[in-house]
């Protein structure tokens, strides 16, 4: 079984679109595909209708957490200890809508690889990162109208078309990735890592999710596996750091926690992928982009001898 576990917080229009996108019926070939998903609802002030979320269909579970952290790393810890599945796959923001293949393939790595780290590549929708555009009027309504117009939810790779830059620098699916919106990994492999690593109490969790990533993929035993042209698409909803401008971003609080916590700088850990998946043709000028892009980070690191 596959358990999705999957974070909210105050963003009730976003979790309609983002649980429609871990339905039955718009994911693909998962016909015969057993899962359930987990949604969280972590300390909302405005909580999502437990209605609403079951409506989704009988492998939707909703689990309100009273709490005054504004991290939700131990929430989503204590999911993926009650998840029945013996694969996870966790999205820690629920505004990321999922591409229609991520169930099946991340289904087929588990059979095909050996303890694998699998990673799905994040964007922005709208014209650019959503901390630039916020500055230019980006906001829920415009985004609304480029979602309708797309028409995703009957092709969700039409996202593709409405995404106009990769959430993280690495530069997507051939670049040097530090951070997955939407990962999967065995449920065992994720409790022997420790999971989230919950002494990263910043708001939204902070670094949390870059730091897991690197733990993961510096296993010395298990795959990093990432699913090429699939990912998840992030919705603007005012969040702390993805739709912050950039001169109100909290990356220095983030990173001086995490250097509390680690005791070094961040970085990246130089590791390259085995490639799951094919192309869909929406997903073709985004690969052109991260292979010119994505690649030219490795040759860098190798001239400078870190990969």
């Amino acid at each position: 079984m596959l358990s999705i576990v999957v974070n909210f917080y105050n963003n009730r229009r976003e979790a309609m679109n983002t649980l429609h996108s871990m339905t039955r019926g718009y994911q693909r070939s998962a016909q015969d595909i057993e899962f359930e998903v987990i949604a969280i609802d972590h300390g909302s002030s405005l909580p999502l209708d437990e209605a609403d979320v079951r409506a989704f269909g009988p492998e939707f579970r909703y689990r309100y957490v009273e709490t005054k952290s504004v991290s939700p790393a131990a929430a989503i810890n204590a999911a993926c200890r009650e998840a029945r599945g013996e694969h996870l796959l966790v999205v820690i923001d629920g505004a990321h809508i999922l591409s229609p293949g991520i169930y099946t393939r991340a289904s087929r790595v588990f059979e095909q690889f050996e303890s694998p780290f699998v990673a799905g590549v994040s964007f922005h929708l709208g014209p650019k990162q959503q901390n630039e555009s916020v500055k230019e009027g980006y906001n829920q309504q415009v985004e609304d109208r480029l979602l309708t117009r797309c028409g995703w939810r009957e092709n969700g790779y039409r996202l593709y078309t409405i995404a106009g830059s990769f959430a993280d620098p690495g530069m997507g699916w051939f670049g040097c990735a530090f951070e997955s919106g939407c990962f999967a990994i065995g449920k065992q492999n994720y409790l022997a890592l420790g999971g989230f690593d919950e002494r990263f109490v910043a708001r939204g969790g902070g670094l949390v999710a870059l730091d897991f990533f690197q733990r993961a993929v510096s296993r010395e035993k298990g795959d990093y596996v990432m699913l090429l042209g699939e990912g998840s698409f992030h919705q603007f909803h005012g969040g702390v750091a993805s739709n912050a401008t950039k001169a109100a971003h909290p990356w220095k609080e983030f990173h001086e926690e995490y250097q509390r916590i680690r005791g070094k700088s961040f970085a990246r850990v130089p590791r390259r992928p085995f490639y799951f998946g094919t192309l869909p043709n929406e997903a073709l000028l985004a690969a052109r982009i991260s292979a010119e892009h994505g690649l030219a980070q490795w040759e860098k690191a190798v001239a400078a001898g870190e990969a």
